[in-house]
């Protein structure tokens, strides 16, 4: 008995003077910076249980940041510690402050399985490859002498967005209802198959210039990629789990890559073979530059050599229309469906437009810097309607403290698009569709889309910004102007109210269908 009190009280007298040691070196060490709150992790899966029964995903995280009265937390999925972040201050630690930490990105299956094993620029993560991939955007596609040169290819499809739906509209004295996603969509796509291929079809076309069963497959297999490129894949988490494929994820992927692949693929492998047959002793005459995907061909390495290989340029053509092919849309049919439901910025866009264009010409790229109503209302919409839930995510290449909490290596950092674009604290009545809030009332006011404190993301910033938010800007700016310089716009029949229900991929819940009239000489339309 006298031997087990001696234990217990060596025991107790062993806790009794760690704690005082550890009290101790507390006292000399500084503080370690401990990780943003969360829920509590299971070993080894860490909260993808959780994820998994909470689907969207997006939405459980929200909820977390909402639960935890916080604006930023850390969700634990596998090893990966997934950073979620809803205000500017942080977001502008993370990306402007520790941009060099957070300039990679994650490797998932998704994105190893559409830029063909990382040959791309978007969703690369740091090293070479990205290096090679962005000199080339910078340098040889989004420089303003490249940007001028493509001009008349989006005059062209700018003139066909305007034929299409004057071809709708015009039969009847009245106008008539129209689908605006089909028009603003099949323009987002096409704008970018002409600079790119130098054609608005892949088929044999429509008289009425509207989209073809070639386009609008194409187009819904560029959405479904986007709608899963960074989606919350259980096996980007648990690669054990791939082989089992759990909820069709990657399946969905390929599927939609062979679709796109299939359109793609044979213009670019006739086109290679053009460029690098000339001067190998066949007689054909030295093919020139049309579009961007020659410029891609024909770039030279140091040693004379093709700079880039058949590969690359398969999978970052695909990258550039991913980039594309939803926000100019998406921002136009929002902000069209909200201008619908407040008539009056109707009116004060279109008087903007009298002003600066008159009725007799339709907008032209060089009148948008001097339509700031209207890039407001861009902007407006590119706030508080989000095309995705976060951001691209970036990856932290070493340990950092942040906000002052500790940022592992490998942790994934998402920027809440709809967390910052309707933060209260930045901005008044965050849900009301304001494009005033942008403005400031002097005459030659600049309004861009792109946001550099990150009150809300547009086109990110940083290292991983988008090298392409000057010729974003000018599609997505030009499809709204075009819209509402052609077209006399109001409810349908029988509607109240435009529906603004937002799907789980934040797009529209529903098409827009408006009543379009012709509001401009009829000699101003193309035909």
């Amino acid at each position: 008995m006298t031997l087990i009190i001696a234990v217990l009280l060596f025991l107790a007298s062993s806790i009794f003077f760690g704690f005082l040691i550890q009290e101790k070196k507390r006292a000399v060490l500084p503080e370690v910076p401990t990780l943003p709150p969360g829920p509590r992790p299971w070993p080894i899966i860490g909260c993808v249980p959780e994820m998994w029964r909470n689907r969207p995903s997006y939405r459980w995280i929200h909820d977390l940041l909402k639960q935890l009265n916080t604006d930023i937390a850390c969700v634990r999925l596998g090893n990966v510690h997934v950073i979620a972040v809803k205000s500017p201050e942080i977001a502008r630690e993370f990306l402007k402050k520790h941009d060099a930490v957070f300039a990679s990105r994650p490797i998932t299956m998704a994105t190893y399985i559409l830029s063909t094993g990382y040959l791309t620029t978007g969703v690369v993560p740091w090293g070479p490859q990205w290096k090679k991939m962005r000199k080339v955007l910078i340098a040889d596609v989004f420089n303003q002498s490249r940007v001028r040169w493509l001009l008349d290819k989006r005059n062209d499809e700018a003139d066909n967005l305007v034929k299409f739906l004057y071809s709708q509209c015009s039969k009847s004295k009245n106008g008539s209802v129209v689908n605006v996603r089909n028009a603003a969509q099949h323009y987002s796509a096409s704008v970018m198959r002409r600079m790119i291929f130098n054609t608005r079809y892949f088929g044999k076309g429509r008289e009425d210039g509207g989209p073809g069963f070639e386009e609008e497959r194409h187009i819904s297999a560029l959405l479904t990629i986007l709608l899963h490129v960074y989606a919350f894949c259980v096996s980007d988490y648990l690669p054990w789990l791939r082989a089992f494929d759990i909820g069709g994820h990657e399946k969905k992927v390929r599927d939609a890559l062979k679709i796109i692949k299939q359109y793609q693929e044979p213009i670019i492998d006739e086109r290679v073979q053009k460029w690098r047959s000339f001067g190998h002793g066949k007689r054909m005459k030295e093919p020139v530059e049309e579009d961007l995907l020659d410029v891609f061909i024909s770039l030279k390495g140091e040693n004379g050599q093709p700079l880039l290989s058949a590969e690359e340029i398969k999978a970052q053509i695909t990258e550039l229309q991913l980039a594309t092919v939803d926000n100019p849309f998406s921002a136009a049919e929002w902000a069209l469906s909200e201008m619908l439901n407040q008539p009056e910025m109707l009116t004060k866009a279109q008087e903007e437009l009298n002003r600066v264009v008159g009725i007799d010409m339709l907008v032209q790229e060089s009148h948008i810097p001097n339509l700031p109503y209207i890039r407001a209302c861009a902007r407006e919409s590119l706030r508080l309607h989000p095309v995705a839930p976060f951001n691209l995510p970036h990856v932290s290449t070493t340990d950092a403290t942040v906000a002052g909490y500790f940022i592992p290596k490998g942790s994934s950092v998402l920027l809440s698009r709809l967390g910052l674009g309707r933060n209260p604290q930045v901005w008044a009545n965050p849900l009301r569709f304001d494009p005033e809030r942008h403005l400031n009332g002097s005459a030659n006011q600049k309004v861009e889309l792109e946001e550099h404190e990150l009150r809300f993301i547009s086109f990110s910033t940083g290292r991983r910004g988008c090298m392409g938010g000057t010729l974003g800007t000018t599609i997505t700016v030009m499809l709204l102007a075009r819209l509402l310089q052609g077209f006399t716009w109001s409810l349908p029949p029988n509607v109240d109210k435009i529906d603004l229900t937002e799907a789980q991929s934040l797009f529209k819940l529903n098409h827009l269908y408006a009543h379009a009239k012709p509001r401009l000489p009829a000699v101003v339309y193309p035909v």
